[in-house]
């Protein structure tokens, strides 16, 4: 199955696009696997992915950790964390 992938922010900068249709690979089960994954396609993949601990993901609209199995969802987002102030 398709998901739609959204990129936000700086995220989005550094792969140039804004979203993409894709089918995960069988060994992505979670957020965190699917954004290693695209650590592999080099260029601002790797550079927005290298550091998980800057990344937030929500599935279908809702705010999820990193570890959280993408299941049957059918929109991921990946954004950095948002600062106030």
């Amino acid at each position: 199955m398709e998901r739609t992938i959204l990129y936000f922010a700086w995220v989005r900068e550094q792969i140039g696009i804004s979203e993409e249709r894709v089918t995960l690979p069988s060994d992505v089960q979670t957020l965190a696997d699917l954004a290693q994954s695209f650590v592999s396609r080099g260029g601002g993949y790797a550079i927005a992915f290298s550091d998980l601990t800057k990344l937030r993901g929500a599935l279908d609209m809702a705010m999820v950790p990193l570890a959280t199995a993408i299941g049957e969802a059918r929109e991921i987002a990946f954004f950095p964390p948002v600062t106030g102030g």
